[in-house]
């Protein structure tokens, strides 16, 4: 098998491509990926539990507090002690972070609707199923289950 031809590999080069073209539009604006990602990820009006960022992105910990401090230090967000929780802090966006939220959220939309505009119905329902089926397996850990399938 070519690795052309494979799942994982036309996964990975798609989210590298896609990765990539974030990452140039982002800097744009002196920015990342990482930072736009967490800034979509943070409720726009009353922030968002700092230990629910990293699960609510797939993101680990540490990765997450580095990006956290780098978007602190530019002035995107702010810490401030949940008021129902006083061991949690709460992550809001800063009137910067805002408008470099609304920045994050255009360039998605832009994405979505070019690739919308090329693509029929069919092929993006077909697109959203078997990546669905992809995380489902995955999930259920029955790709490499020595009971369901035999490990290479």
């Amino acid at each position: 098998m070519q690795k052309e031809t494979t799942i994982d590999h036309a996964l990975r080069a798609t989210w590298q491509a896609v990765a990539k073209m974030y990452n140039e539009q982002a800097a744009k604006h002196g920015s990342t990926m990482s930072t736009a990602f967490v800034l979509l990820n943070i409720d726009y009006e009353n922030g968002t539990p700092s230990t629910a960022l990293g699960p609510l992105m797939g993101m680990e910990p540490t990765s997450l507090s580095r990006i956290l401090k780098t978007m602190e230090d530019k002035g995107a967000i702010f810490r401030e002690k949940h008021p129902e929780d006083g061991r949690s802090v709460l992550i809001k966006l800063t009137d910067y972070g805002k408008e470099m939220r609304k920045v994050s959220r255009a360039s998605v939309i832009a994405f979505n609707e070019k690739v919308k505009e090329e693509l029929d119905e069919e092929k993006l329902n077909n697109f959203f199923e078997v990546t669905e089926k992809i995380n489902q397996l995955i999930a259920e850990r029955v790709i490499f289950n020595e009971n369901k399938r035999k490990a290479i």
